[in-house]
C-alpha cells in the first residue's frame, strides 16, 4: 500500500525548507523530496569545499533529524494527481499519498541561443555556480560572466572564490536602468547590504553595461567570445563563459495537477491566494514557481504554505513581509528587461534543441510546438523541452504547453513495479 503523509513537500530549497520547518513545528508528519542528493536547492547548494551557508546548515541539521520528517533525496515525481504521487529514485518506484501537497519546485535558468552557445566551456551563470560548488576545477581559468540581473554578481563571486580569473561581468541592461534600480535599494536595506558586499568581493573586476555576448568561438572548446557593447564589438579570449538571462518558474508538476496559471511575459507561473493555496484543493505552492522573487521571498512563502497546510492562521506581519519582497522582484523585472536584440542573436544554423541537434532553420514554417516536435524531434530529448521549449517561448516562436506523465524520463520498472494498481489508478 502507498505510504501516507500529512504533508508532502516537493523541493528542498529555501521555500521547501521553510515549509518543512513550519509544518513540523505544528506536529505534521512530513515527507519532503528533491531531485538533488543534498537539500538546499540552488541558492543554498552544498559547496564541496566550503559546505552549506551557515543559515542553511543550522536549519538542515534540525530538519533532517526530526522524527516526523522523511527526507527523500535524488527523488523525482514521475506522475501526479490530487492526493497521490508516483515517485522514482535511483533504486525503485514509490507511490505515496498525502493530505496536503506543497509545491516548492523552484526555477531554472533562462538560456537563450546564440552562435557557439553549445561549445564546451559555455554554461549558464547558475550552472557555473553549481559546477564550482560540486568541485569542478576553475582554478586559474579565464572566466567571463554575462547576461542580466544580480545572479551575475553571485556567479562571479562564486567563480572567484574557487580560484577563477574573472575577466569581466557583462550586463545587458543599460547603465541608466541599473543605476535606476540601485537608487531604489534603500527600500530593501538587506538587499542593499548584500549588493554592497558582493561588489566589495568583486573589486577590480570590470562591470560593463549594455553589453551582450553575440558569439562564442572555438574548434573543440571555447576560445574567445565577441561582445557587442556601447563602443562596438570586443573580442575576449577565455576558457569559460557563463551566460544567464534570469530564471523561469518550474511549473510542470503544477500544470500536471491542473493548477491555474498566470502569465509573466512568455512564461507561466502558479496562481495562489494569500495563504499560498492553488486552485486545486489541498495543493499549495511557494517560491519561484509563483513568480520569480528570490531567496527571501521563497523562504517567506514556504513558511506561509507550511502553516496554511496545517490549518494554522497567517499573521499579518508575515503577509506584509511577503508583499515587500515581491515588490523588490517587481523592481528587478522593470529595470532588467531583456534587450530585444538578444532574441535575434541566433542565426539559421544555430542549434536550438541541444538534445536532438535541431537548428533554428529546421523550425521555420511551423505554427505550433507539437507540429515542430513531430517533424524535427525538437523537445524530445533528455530535458523534455525544458531548455529549448522555454527558449522558443521567450523568442516568441511557440508558447509553452501543459504537461502529461511521465514528468521526467522514467524507467520501465517504475511504470511496471508500482506497489498496487489501485494505488496509482488515474495517474496515467
Amino acid at each position: 500500500m502507498s505510504e501516507h503523509y500529512d504533508i508532502v513537500i516537493v523541493g528542498a530549497g529555501p521555500a521547501g525548507m521553510a515549509a518543512a520547518e513550519a509544518a513540523l513545528a505544528r506536529g505534521a508528519r512530513v515527507a519532503w523530496l528533491d531531485a538533488q542528493a543534498t537539500a538546499g536547492g540552488q541558492v543554498w547548494r552544498k559547496d564541496a569545499k566550503y559546505g552549506w551557508p551557515h543559515r542553511a546548515e543550522h536549519m538542515l541539521a534540525h530538519l533532517l533529524n526530526h522524527p516526523n520528517a522523511m527526507w527523500m533525496p535524488q527523488t523525482q515525481v514521475i506522475a501526479a494527481e490530487p492526493n497521490a504521487l508516483l515517485l522514482q529514485n535511483e533504486r525503485q518506484a514509490l507511490s505515496i499519498t498525502y493530505s496536503a501537497l506543497i509545491l516548492a519546485t523552484g526555477a531554472r535558468e533562462l538560456l537563450l541561443p546564440f552562435p557557439g552557445w553549445t561549445l564546451p566551456g559555455v554554461t549558464g551563470a547558475g550552472g557555473l555556480q553549481a559546477l564550482a560548488k560540486q568541485g569542478w576545477p576553475l582554478g586559474g581559468r579565464r572566466v567571463v560572466i554575462a547576461g542580466s540581473g544580480p545572479l551575475l554578481l553571485a556567479a562571479a563571486a562564486t567563480a572567484k572564490r574557487h580560484g577563477a580569473h574573472v575577466l569581466g561581468i557583462y550586463e545587458q541592461a543599460s547603465k541608466a536602468a541599473v543605476h535606476g534600480f540601485a537608487r531604489k535599494l534603500w527600500r530593501w536595506p538587506g538587499k542593499a547590504l548584500q549588493a554592497a558586499a558582493l561588489r566589495c568581493q568583486l573589486a577590480g573586476i570590470a562591470y560593463r553595461y549594455g553589453s551582450i555576448v553575440a558569439r562564442a568561438v572555438g574548434s573543440d572548446a571555447l576560445q574567445l567570445i565577441e561582445v557587442e557593447g556601447p563602443h562596438g564589438i570586443e573580442r575576449i579570449e577565455c576558457e569559460q563563459l557563463a551566460v544567464g538571462y534570469g530564471l523561469v518558474p518550474n511549473v510542470e508538476l503544477a500544470q500536471m495537477l491542473g493548477c491555474a496559471m498566470k502569465q509573466e511575459a512568455a512564461h507561466p507561473y502558479v496562481s495562489v491566494d494569500d495563504s499560498q493555496r492553488t486552485s486545486i484543493a489541498n495543493v499549495y505552492a511557494a517560491g519561484e514557481l509563483c513568480g520569480i522573487g528570490g531567496r527571501d521571498c521563497a523562504w517567506l512563502e514556504g513558511r506561509i504554505a507550511g502553516l496554511a497546510a496545517t490549518g494554522a492562521g497567517i499573521e499579518a506581519p508575515l503577509l506584509w513581509q511577503r508583499r515587500h519582497v515581491r515588490n523588490f522582484a517587481a523592481a528587478l523585472r522593470e529595470h532588467f528587461k531583456l534587450d530585444p536584440g538578444i532574441h535575434a542573436l541566433a542565426d539559421p544554423d544555430t542549434l536550438i534543441c541541444r538534445c536532438e541537434d535541431v537548428p533554428l532553420q529546421a523550425l521555420q514554417g511551423f505554427d505550433d510546438a507539437r507540429s515542430a516536435k513531430l517533424a524535427t524531434r525538437c523537445g524530445m530529448g533528455a530535458c523534455q523541452g525544458r531548455i529549448c521549449g522555454t527558449a522558443l517561448a521567450e523568442l516568441g516562436r511557440f508558447p509553452r504547453s501543459g504537461q502529461r506523465p511521465p514528468l521526467f524520463p522514467a524507467r520501465l520498472s517504475t511504470l511496471g513495479d508500482v506497489p498496487s494498481p489501485s494505488d496509482t489508478e488515474g495517474l496515467f
